[in-house]
């Protein structure tokens, strides 16, 4: 059977559910599909592929279904959107396609066209919604619920919600947040709107917060901040900046991503920075493809919203030009070499919008390298997603917790003290896999032990 025979036999004929109106391709412009010369290449990069065998399960079957669709030749049933929803969207297929694919800017904007346009997902219903869409994309509300989650660790109040089985009667997805929380245990204050660089300025940067990453790991902000004055930058936070809108994009909800992302253009568009840096691969390669998501929605938008969204992509460029993840703009300044000592064995995980999105993978590894005592040993599979895939491990908890265990595996097998990540979601992910294998390291952010050896810090105890 051929891949376009497997990809277009999951058709009406073996689904019940009553077809789709309207056409999810919309925004896309048709050639896209027409880059894909069917030669199977990704399909050994993809990680629900290498999971399930399936050729709907890859690239470049549903690059068919997709095509499918839009050319009215399949009807668009349950089955096929949950094909299509299974996909991580963590474009390794882009790193291996000899053909340039721009399977990012496939099933982005079809994802759009189900969710926005046709209310169809067999994953995301109204409280994943909710949860993507609202909560998970605004720093109050994350604040509010995860200072109660902060207190009930505190309290003990969590440990009795286990205790008792209380936890197994909330719904799938508040619970699969509450396990996939960090343990807390301090406070870490907000950072100032500017903070002065070590000696002579070379250079004025922004960065970017963010939404999860500011209220989970702002001691990496913080991090972050110090590493860049240690290299002569004089730092700025601006307060007008939102969430990156990612997490509600890649699920398919531009409703809710497009207010934050034309507040972001309006907000960083005009400061005078050299760049706007970013420490989340996945909030660095959202604000990257600004121009693109902006384009979809043009496409599609009402004739009334029309006006802010283009004079927001005559700016764009402005934004976009300036955006770089921390170890690319460090590794472009020529950093400051650190001098203390982090007698560790770690490895580096690949988070797949650094490595696969934004095609950054040696400069991360060039500076862990310039840590004194670091050894870096290589990570099987190092460039295989986690499971993570910003709201994934929500809506696909299944296929998530297969791809964390497969991630966990080849870590442990490497016996190391300490595992490094550039993106926040990776984080959260990573350690819960090893918190459930009771696997004591040191799980964080690349600049994290930057910052403990320019300040010539031991490496914290192993959690």
């Amino acid at each position: 059977m051929s891949a376009e025979e497997a990809a277009v036999q999951t058709g009406p004929e073996q689904a019940g559910s009553a077809p789709a109106t309207g056409n999810p391709a919309r925004p896309i412009p048709y050639e896209r599909f027409l880059d894909c010369v069917h030669c199977g290449l990704c399909t050994a990069a993809c990680p629900t592929y290498l999971e399930l065998g399936d050729e709907n399960e890859g690239p470049r079957g549903r690059i068919y279904l997709m095509r499918a669709v839009a050319d009215g030749r399949l009807e668009l049933d349950d089955r096929v959107v949950r094909h299509l929803d299974h996909c991580l969207d963590c474009r390794a297929c882009e790193s291996a396609c000899p053909s340039g694919v721009q399977y990012g800017r496939l099933i982005e904007p079809f994802r759009v066209g189900l969710r926005d346009e046709l209310g169809k997902s067999p994953a995301i219903g109204r409280l994943e919604r909710l949860v993507i869409g609202r909560l998970l994309s605004s720093r109050p509300a994350l604040r509010v619920s995860l200072g109660a989650a902060r207190l009930a660790q505190v309290t003990g109040l969590d440990w009795l919600m286990n205790k008792t089985g209380l936890s197994a009667l909330l719904p799938r997805t508040l619970r699969r947040m509450r396990e996939q929380l960090p343990r807390f245990r301090y406070f870490v204050p907000r950072l100032p709107r500017r903070l002065k660089p070590v000696g002579e300025r070379r250079a004025r940067v922004v960065l970017f917060t963010g939404c999860v990453a500011d209220v989970v790991f702002r001691q990496t902000h913080w991090a972050t901040a110090r590493v860049l004055q240690q290299n002569g930058c004089e730092v700025h936070v601006p307060r007008g900046q939102k969430c990156c809108g990612a997490l509600a994009y890649h699920a398919g909800l531009l409703r809710p991503a497009l207010p934050l992302i034309l507040a972001n253009i309006r907000a960083l568009r005009d400061v005078e920075a050299d760049a706007i840096v970013v420490n989340v691969a996945g909030c660095g390669s959202m604000l990257k493809d600004y121009r693109h998501v902006l384009e979809e929605a043009l496409a599609i938008a009402d004739p009334g919203a029309r006006g802010e969204i283009e004079q927001c992509l005559e700016w764009a460029d402005q934004v976009v030009s300036r955006v770089r993840d921390v170890t690319e703009f460090l590794c472009e300044l020529e950093p400051v070499p650190p001098r203390g000592r982090m007698d560790l064995r770690a490895v580096y995980h690949d988070a797949c919008h650094l490595a696969h999105a934004q095609r950054i993978r040696s400069e991360p590894r060039r500076l862990l390298r310039m840590v004194p005592g670091l050894e870096l040993v290589d990570l099987p599979e190092s460039e295989v997603c986690c499971g993570a895939a910003g709201t994934y491990a929500l809506t696909e908890p299944e296929l998530s917790d297969r791809l964390a265990r497969r991630k966990a595996d080849n870590i442990v097998a490497t016996g190391v003290h300490a595992i490094f990540t550039p993106n926040a979601g990776c984080l959260i992910q990573i350690q819960k896999a090893l918190r459930d294998r009771d696997y004591a390291a040191w799980i964080a952010h690349p600049v994290e032990v930057l910052d403990r050896s320019y300040r010539e810090l031991p490496p914290p105890l192993p959690t």
